[in-house]
């Protein structure tokens, strides 16, 4: 009799901690002291808004719509620039949208800075890099750092109204998404494409409510969802001052939205019912930034080149150096010349 007493009370226990979405022993991954550890440093900020038409309608008309804070971490690669600018160009047609760009560095990087301002979007630019203690990690937990440092972003301007979105830098977007996330309540969900062996991952909804995830890789996940399959309302999230992420590779999602005390029956699913993608999974190969052998005193006003090796060495794509890398040579009439013939 004990025994069964004490088996149904364990029960009533769980359930209860199910239903608050506590993350009982997991405290220690949420620490918000370990943020401390790697300082945010604003770069440059906007919060005008420059485009003149968005989707053929002027500006103004999207004037009472909340706004979608589009939280974008990233780090220095040779592909950053350009996914960044493709990127922008979706968001270039989504009113009403601010867009929060977290680097994974420790410094400003002013290309970025200039970059973003050419958009006309408002948005924030913030050097947010990991932690140095988990520089060496066999699994870093990349954009965590970034994700916390926008979150506090959002903190400290007490901003509690609008929707909240994680969203990579090569994921690739639908515009539908945006109208759709836009009135969240609580948490909406939908489906990611490309996503691991499924080539999915997302709700099961069955008469309009979530009953469960579709996810090739559950690994003991409460809410084993993708990080763009979600967004949240900052009205709620603001209930939750304690809301956060884990440095825990594979479990940031999950451990989030137990840190907001999300429960199945609060969740909106979009896209029809989660039977459309929004979003995908996209990747692009990240490759080594290379160098091109290129004596420098061809590098002045004579030509072009010199411009342009700056700009791609801004943009961390390539380098010239005079001992390093391919050699450079021009070419002429199916001919290959060396430099010095055409800018001696």
């Amino acid at each position: 009799m004990t025994l069964l007493i004490y088996v149904v009370w364990s029960a009533v226990l769980n359930d209860a901690e199910d239903s608050r979405g506590s993350y009982g022993s997991t405290t220690d991954v949420l620490d918000n002291k370990l943020a401390n550890e790697s300082p945010t440093t604003l770069c440059g900020e906007s919060f005008n808004d420059t485009r003149l038409y968005i989707q053929d309608r002027p500006r103004q008309e999207w004037a009472n719509l909340s706004t979608i804070y589009f939280v974008t971490p990233t780090y220095p690669r040779r592909e950053q620039v350009p996914e960044l600018t493709r990127l922008a160009y979706t968001l270039l047609h989504v009113p009403r949208l601010h867009w929060i760009v977290a680097n994974d560095h420790n410094a400003c990087n002013p290309y970025l800075d200039t970059l973003l301002n050419r958009f006309g979007i408002p948005y924030t630019h913030l050097a947010s890099p990991m932690p140095q203690r988990f520089h060496k990690a066999e699994s870093k937990p990349r954009g965590v750092a970034n994700r916390r440092a926008a979150m506090q972003w959002l903190r400290q301007h007490n901003i509690t109204t609008g929707v909240l979105y994680f969203g990579d830098d090569d994921n690739t977007y639908d515009l539908k998404l945006f109208s759709e996330i836009r009135d969240t309540k609580h948490v909406s969900m939908f489906p990611v494409g490309l996503i691991a062996n499924y080539g999915i991952s997302g709700p099961v909804v069955c008469k309009g409510k979530v009953i469960g995830f579709l996810d090739s890789w559950v690994a003991g996940r409460r809410w084993p969802v993708d990080m763009a399959g979600f967004a949240v309302s900052l009205s709620y999230m603001a209930e939750h001052p304690n809301a956060s992420m884990p440095y825990k590779p594979g479990y940031e999602e999950d451990y989030f939205l137990r840190s907001i005390g999300l429960t199945l029956d609060m969740i909106e699913p979009k896209g029809s019912n989660c039977t459309e993608i929004l979003v995908w999974h996209t990747q692009t190969k990240n490759h080594e930034r290379t160098m091109v052998k290129l004596n420098h005193e061809y590098l002045d006003d004579r030509s072009n080149l010199g411009a342009l090796f700056k700009a791609l060495s801004d943009m961390g794509v390539s380098g010239a150096s005079d001992s390093e890398g391919q050699k450079a040579i021009i070419s002429k009439n199916g001919k290959s010349k060396p430099l010095g013939y055409f800018l001696s």
